[in-house]
């Protein structure tokens, strides 16, 4: 994995962060940047966002403006949002976690806190890494099908009920479980094959991290340069609420609970075709059939001298 020197003083950088953030942790981030890296660098800007603003645009409108660095404050779904703008340009990003799970900052290696994560400015290096990306949208984690964008809108409601924790993240997975209605129907076309599933949860996965934490296979797969799409053999409530306990105990088995295929580009078609789609975090109305693929060493990322991340299986070289 070959990294290079980064020039800070050089650059134009500007911070992206959610100004409406839970805690007033938004604001309180960016202030701490602006304190560490107004006077050490050529230019320097801060751009908040609120709910509803429009982030990939926000972040897009800063590459078109020169910036040479942006720096993305905030939890997945802020980090893939910048990464959407910064993926297949000359600009590059820095990940500053501030949501509840971070899984990108962790795969990344650089720094699961805000205090751990400021330390890549002491000696920056660049790093190239790949990026999934399904129908043009940039993804670094996973893109999900099924019930797990329900476990999401379920989500929402049980933070503004008992605020935001990992408990409550994982509680609002088995309450969606349990209410989960009709299996999706999809046919997956990869490396010239396809297999046809009746399933409850389907999703693709970016992030050997994330697939470690969870016990799954596919995490060499993605150090590979592939994606991992997992498919939950579970159709209905009961088992797939027992494969999610399975999980959670570190006990999943590949074929009890999940089929898993591995390719750089794959074709996924689903019945009903509009369908309600989950990206690190977000949640999407998107259209059948979804092709999904890597892009290869088209994001460029800053991190600590010395610092091969924690995974070869993000694809960073």
């Amino acid at each position: 994995m070959l990294m290079e020197r980064y020039e800070l003083a050089k650059a134009r950088v500007c911070v992206i962060v959610n100004a409406a953030s839970g805690r007033k942790a938004g604001p309180a981030i960016a202030q701490r940047l602006r304190d560490r890296l107004e006077s050490q660098v050529a230019d320097f800007q801060i751009r908040a966002f609120g709910k509803g603003d429009d982030l990939v645009a926000i972040a897009r409108g800063a590459v078109a403006d020169g910036f040479d660095l942006l720096v993305a404050a905030g939890g997945d779904g802020t980090q893939a949002a910048v990464a959407s703008a910064v993926t297949g340009t000359d600009a590059a990003m820095v990940v500053i976690p501030g949501g509840t799970f971070n899984y990108f900052a962790r795969d990344l290696g650089s720094g699961e806190t805000v205090d751990e994560a400021m330390k890549i400015f002491d000696a920056p290096h660049l790093r190239r890494i790949h990026v999934g990306e399904m129908n043009g949208m940039i993804f670094l984690n996973n893109c999900s099908f099924g019930a797990y964008p329900e476990i999401l809108k379920r989500r929402e409601s049980i933070y503004k009920r008992w605020g935001r924790s990992r408990v409550a993240a994982y509680w609002s997975a088995v309450a969606a479980l349990w209410t989960l209605r009709k299996p999706l129907q999809l046919v997956v076309r990869a490396d010239g094959t396809e297999k046809h599933f009746t399933t409850a949860l389907a999703f693709v996965a970016k992030s050997a991290y994330q697939l470690e934490v969870f016990g799954l296979e596919g995490a060499q797969d993605i150090r590979d340069g592939k994606l991992a799409l997992l498919v939950a053999r579970a159709q209905r409530p009961a088992p797939l609420v027992r494969a999610a306990l399975r999980l959670a105990m570190g006990k999943t088995a590949r074929y009890q609970d999940f089929d898993l295929i591995a390719a750089e580009k794959m074709e996924l078609e689903t019945v009903p075709r509009h369908e309600y789609v989950a990206h690190d975090g977000e949640k999407t109305w998107m259209d059948s059939p979804f092709k999904v693929r890597v892009r290869h060493d088209d994001l460029a990322v800053l991190v600590p001298a010395g610092n091969q991340g924690r995974q070869q299986g993000s694809g960073m070289s």
